[in-house]
């Protein structure tokens, strides 16, 4: 791992490296600032959403974005933040959405899963709640565990499930504090990739709680899973989602509780829904689109 833009400047210097591309504008485009080589960058989400109300990062991110060929914004919406603040950028900043292209085992076991996160699966039926995040403030995965709790005493059937990977471990252990006092909510181990879309596939609804978002890879694996979506509504969520069209946007938690009692009994909007979700994601964020996209960007590299 490399931390800091000598490191970088010196690995890249070798005969190695013609160009990089780089994931965030302040994560990593301020380790490039000393690198001779040419660059991209892919706004991450909290880049432009959050670190950009910090004033000593966003020096650094438009001094990045001043030497970037190009850079890659996931929305309109995103690029036009991004603009307003570096208007001379404007035309160097491109926008493709994710691709996606969800990967379920077929081998995963549902039952030793559940068995796994201490839920009982054999005394009724299982209705998981999956709230898929990398553990860290920004995807505020607490906002539901209150209202969760209260639901789950009154129907001890429903259970929220929090997996991801320890991105803050400070934060991860006051989750996980939390959690133990929360019944019917766990924070589950982190499965790799094939095996959290397979056990996707198995949960009632995907949950989002995420207070700012770029364009959350994991709600359009669900909408590609034909899982249902239920997610904050906050600018990077609705840029996806259009309530009771595509998925299920709340704004409490108490919405949250209420709108997943109408979708646990409501098969027809559910069917409805992740229809409607599969053909949004096959129609605008194909993996096949979006890697035309860089192929054509990476040229402006050479």
């Amino acid at each position: 791992m490399y931390g800091s833009a000598a490191e970088i400047a010196n690995l890249t210097s070798s005969d190695k490296f013609d160009a990089a591309l780089a994931i965030h504008l302040y994560k990593g485009g301020r380790l490039l600032q000393g690198s001779r080589i040419p660059f991209g960058i892919i706004f991450g989400g909290t880049d432009v959403n959050e670190d950009m109300k910090c004033r000593e990062k966003r020096q650094v991110m438009g001094a990045v974005l001043e030497r970037a060929r190009f850079a890659v914004a996931f929305t309109v919406e995103m690029k036009e933040l991004a603009a307003a603040e570096w208007p001379d950028a404007r035309e160097k900043i491109y926008v493709q959405s994710q691709g996606i292209k969800a990967t379920p085992s077929e081998t995963f076991d549902w039952h030793q899963f559940l068995q796994n996160a201490g839920i009982p699966a054999d005394s009724g039926p299982v209705h998981l709640f999956l709230l898929v995040c990398g553990l860290r403030r920004v995807k505020d995965p607490l906002y539901l565990v209150e209202a969760f709790s209260e639901w789950h005493r009154k129907d001890p059937s429903v259970y929220l499930g929090i997996i991801g990977p320890a991105v803050d471990p400070l934060f991860t252990s006051e989750v996980e504090e939390r959690v133990k006092r929360a019944p019917g909510v766990r924070v589950l181990q982190e499965l790799p990739q094939p095996e959290l879309h397979a056990a996707l596939r198995c949960c009632l609804a995907l949950a989002n709680s995420s207070s700012s978002e770029g364009m959350s890879a994991a709600i359009l694996e669900a909408m590609d899973l034909e899982v249902p979506v239920l997610a904050r509504n906050i600018p990077g969520n609705a840029a996806i989602i259009k309530h009771k069209e595509t998925g299920l946007l709340f704004s409490t938690p108490q919405e949250f509780v209420a709108l997943s009692k109408s979708l646990m009994n409501d098969p027809t909007l559910e069917k409805e829904i992740v229809t409607r979700a599969k053909e949004y994601v096959e129609q605008h964020h194909s993996w096949e689109g979006e890697r035309k996209t860089y192929q054509s960007l990476v040229q402006r590299l050479q």
